[in-house]
This record gives structure tokens, C-alpha cells and sequence, in this order.
């Protein structure tokens, strides 16, 4: 698993990650160490996750307490920017014949992903939740 953040100027540092995802390990080797900073530094920095188990854990809940969240309703329509930063990296993935190389791969692609990229997926949001009302919360071409 390997988990990132992104923001228009800026993006975190990839981190990989072995082995199950708990909300205990989601705050103590990704929240605390990278997070604690990151929006920190981003006046007006809204922090989005979706509602996966590691992210509505109470613990991570606890520790996310201080810091503006947008909240995510349950079922809703993708509107992750990071989720379309990834599917671009995925279309440049190489193949890759061992777990360090797959690690290698996507640290680098992460590094190079222009950031003009991710001010594209940011400054498409108001077309994207336009185009998600008006398709009634379905499908898309985002």
C-alpha cells in the first residue's frame, strides 16, 4: 500500500507501507510523522480522506480532531483528487518483476508527476461536482 497527499503547490512524501493498515499504524506511521506538518504549513488547508477503516478508526478520528475535514459521506461519488493523481501514475506504471522494483517505479513516478498536473486535477473540481450532481451522484466522465 503506498499512501500520499496532495495540495496545489506542494505533495507529501510517498510512504510504502507492508502489511495490514490499522488506524493505530495509519496514525503512528503516516498521520503523526507526515501529516502533523503537511497542511500545517497550508493556510486553509482542508484535509480529505475517504471512509476507509484505517481512516474512521477512532484513533485516527481522535488524532485528526484539530484539523479542518471535509467530510465524506458514506457511498459517495469519488471526487479524490489524489484518486486521479494515482490513476495517472498507474498509466505510466512500468512492468515491474519484483516488490523493490514496483517501489522503486512508483516512488519515482511520484516524484515526476508534474505539479501543474495536480493543479489541473484541483482546478477541475467544480466541472467534476457539476457533472456529479448533474448526472444525479452516478457515473461521470471524470
Amino acid at each position: 500500500m503506498v499512501w500520499g497527499a496532495i495540495a496545489y503547490d506542494s505533495r507529501s512524501t510517498l510512504i510504502v507501507m507492508h502489511g495490514t493498515l490499522t488506524g493505530q499504524r495509519y496514525v503512528d506511521d503516516i498521520l503523526r510523522p507526515h501529516v502533523g506538518s503537511f497542511p500545517n504549513g497550508l493556510p486553509g488547508a482542508i484535509f480529505q480522506q475517504d471512509n476507509a477503516r484505517p481512516h474512521t478508526a477512532r484513533v485516527a478520528q481522535d488524532f485528526l480532531r484539530h484539523f479542518q475535514i471535509l467530510s465524506w459521506p458514506a457511498c459517495s461519488p469519488d471526487l479524490s483528487h489524489v484518486e486521479h493523481a494515482w490513476d495517472q501514475l498507474k498509466r505510466q506504471m512500468p512492468s515491474c518483476h519484483s516488490v523493490h522494483d514496483l517501489q522503486l517505479a512508483v516512488q519515482d513516478l511520484w516524484t515526476h508527476l508534474p505539479q501543474d498536473n495536480i493543479r489541473c486535477l484541483i482546478n477541475s473540481m467544480p466541472d467534476r461536482m457539476a457533472a456529479c450532481i448533474a448526472a444525479g451522484g452516478g457515473p461521470t466522465r471524470y
